[in-house]
């Protein structure tokens, strides 16, 4: 169990029999002692005075003194300001949870059995290469099902692949016209890369198309209809939906390419999926709701034969479901697949890693299913993230200005292979050791970076900034694990020995009071899915930990107890860092 929760077993207990009144472990809050005063845990007591009718002061003294004679063995102390109970442990618990868990690989982690959840990222089209964008979502779906998974989630990564539609259409009519039977092998391209240049050429085209007919006299709205190749676009469309062989084999081909060159940035950059969907079998999917929402009311059918729903008492607006020539929209076909989902994996939640500017389209569907009083609506989770910006401003895939995922990841290699060398860390390293470090500190960097901001915030993406070995960076949390497993190659605890209960010094006890967090932290970054949660509780691990090593020799303590509890310090504190990167998505580095 976490102390917080103990703590608050306490508490509530205590409130009971000093007061005959139950209280909530939701009636109070526990929080860490800011450093500028004396305890290790404050409880928060003001929204109990009104219930309890006393004063702050006289709850919190009463408490205190309390939970001192009730439970001698776990605080030692405490201390109070108007509403704030500051508790002191003793110094028993941090050394015996010290001697429990200092070999625990799985230290914090949780092990109850809990939900079903189907985590969704990724979902990249299929007529160019991932990008800046597509890394922050990927890393933060990953990150947040293992998050979920170390709680005790059972977890499902899913993919949706959008392998359909005009913008593919866009790719393959450019490919026609303009690659004089080109292929990936042949040009010496990624297969994502090089359908993406010709994404970029269509739109290159038809600008030219509209510019012509604008300057022919023709509106421009008109003319953005009329264009010639976005009228062979629209054909080609047709003509897939009605399953034209050539054209259905011209897909197949081009989506293979683009397959394979996914696949190696998947691989490159450690994300992967326990299913992949794919937009083609599932668009047409959500016809048979939108029958069953006509039945019930939910739906109304306008005169032209197109199917709505009226949510403007929810505060949006009107929403067409089916088109008046019958055909789905998108809304449509994530309701069938949601269906899916939860008939084939029959998860408790579904949680969809998307940008916030779908954050209409995901309120809609929820609400839409949740009229239709369907089993997985209230299950629908909606992680709103924020863009990825480079200092230069936003980028635009049709004028070809994204960065390339690939491109940004060689890009950090480069940079930690630059920075390694000038810094001096590598002197020890053999030369066929050399590639595997700067890879791992340069995605590590790129994880980190992207990983350490609220997903709900948008944030710019400085690869220079990243890499600092002295920043709050990925690299800094990397390079501390790297001291620490080189203390502990040269000497490692003796197991048989036996720690003294109490003469802890303060930096000692900081980091041991940092590593309990762990746990809390991890269930704190499950419940918000918020991943920055644990990179900022590495970085401070890592400074608490630096802190430590520049005033206390490990080697050469001034006994042969300090030396030992120091290498059961190291020795968690390095488990919890590395249990904490590899949530992240990241290696860690064992040697630097």
């Amino acid at each position: 169990m976490l102390l917080t929760d103990t703590i608050r077993e306490h508490v509530a207990s205590a409130l009971t029999e000093l007061y005959g009144q139950a209280a909530g472990s939701c009636a109070f809050q526990i929080n860490q002692t800011r450093p500028e005063f004396e305890g290790d845990y404050t409880v928060v007591l003001f929204s109990l005075v009104k219930s309890l009718k006393r004063s702050p002061d006289d709850i919190a003294a009463t408490l205190g003194e309390f939970l001192l004679r009730k439970h001698p063995d776990l605080y030692v102390g405490h201390a109070h300001i108007k509403g704030f109970l500051n508790l002191t442990v003793a110094e028993s618990f941090w050394i015996g949870m010290l001697e429990r868990h200092y070999e625990d690989s799985c230290f914090g982690k949780g092990d109850l059995k809990r939900q079903k959840v189907m985590v969704e990222y990724s979902s990249p089209n299929t007529n160019k290469p991932l990008h800046l964008g597509h890394l922050r979502n990927n890393f933060l779906g990953w990150s947040i099902a293992g998050i979920l998974k170390a709680n005790g989630y059972d977890v499902i990564k899913s993919c949706i692949v959008n392998d359909r539609g005009v913008h593919i259409c866009k790719s393959m009519i450019a490919w026609q016209r303009y690659a004089n039977g080109a292929t990936p092998e042949s040009s010496g391209m990624k297969g994502d890369h090089f359908v993406g240049e010709f994404y970029v050429k269509f739109n290159d085209a038809y600008k030219l198309e509209v510019e012509s007919l604008v300057a022919g006299g023709m509106e421009k709205a008109a003319a953005e209809k009329d264009a010639p190749i976005m009228k062979a676009t629209q054909v080609m469309l047709q003509q897939w939906e009605q399953g034209e062989p050539g054209v259905m084999e011209l897909w197949r081909m081009m989506n293979g390419w683009v397959y394979e060159g996914f696949d190696v940035t998947y691989k490159k950059i450690g994300s992967d999926f326990d299913k992949t969907y794919f937009e083609s079998d599932t668009y047409l999917l959500g016809k048979d709701a939108v029958e069953d929402g006509l039945q019930k009311g939910v739906f109304f059918r306008k005169a032209d034969g197109s199917v709505w729903i009226d949510l403007t008492a929810d505060g949006l607006d009107e929403k067409i479901l089916l088109r008046n020539d019958g055909t789905s929209v998108y809304i449509t076909q994530d309701i069938g697949l949601a269906k899916r989902k939860y008939e084939e994996y029959g998860i408790d939640q579904s949680i969809y890693v998307i940008g916030d500017e779908q954050n209409y389209h995901m309120k809609v569907l929820k609400l839409i299913c949740q009229k239709l009083g369907l089993p997985y609506a209230d299950g629908i989770h909606h992680l709103s993230y924020g863009m990825v910006e480079l200092p230069t401003g936003k980028m635009k895939s049709r004028e070809g200005t994204v960065v390339d995922a690939d491109d940004i990841v060689a890009e950090m290699i480069d940079i930690a292979s630059q920075h390694t060398q000038a810094l001096g860390k590598v002197k020890d390293i053999p030369v066929e050791d050399l590639g595997k470090l700067y890879e791992t500190l340069g995605l590590g960097a790129l994880k980190f970076f992207l990983l350490r901001v609220d997903p709900k915030k948008k944030m710019i993406f400085n690869p220079e900034e990243s890499i600092d070995f002295h920043g709050f960076t990925g690299p800094f949390v990397q390079y501390t694990y790297a001291r620490i497993r080189s203390i502990l190659r040269k000497q490692q605890p003796d197991g048989h020995y036996k720690l003294l209960p109490t003469g802890l010094l303060p930096l000692e006890k900081d980091l041991l009071v940092s590593i309990e967090q762990y746990g809390t932290v991890l269930q704190q970054a499950a419940h918000e899915l918020n991943p920055s949660l644990l990179a900022i509780f590495a970085f401070n691990l890592s400074k608490t930990f630096n802190s430590f090593y520049a005033e206390h020799s490990v080697a050469s303590a001034e006994s042969e107890e300090k030396r030992q509890l120091r290498l059961r310090i190291c020795s968690l504190t390095s488990t919890v860092i590395r249990s904490s990167l590899e949530l992240l998505g990241m290696d860690v580095p064992e040697r630097m």
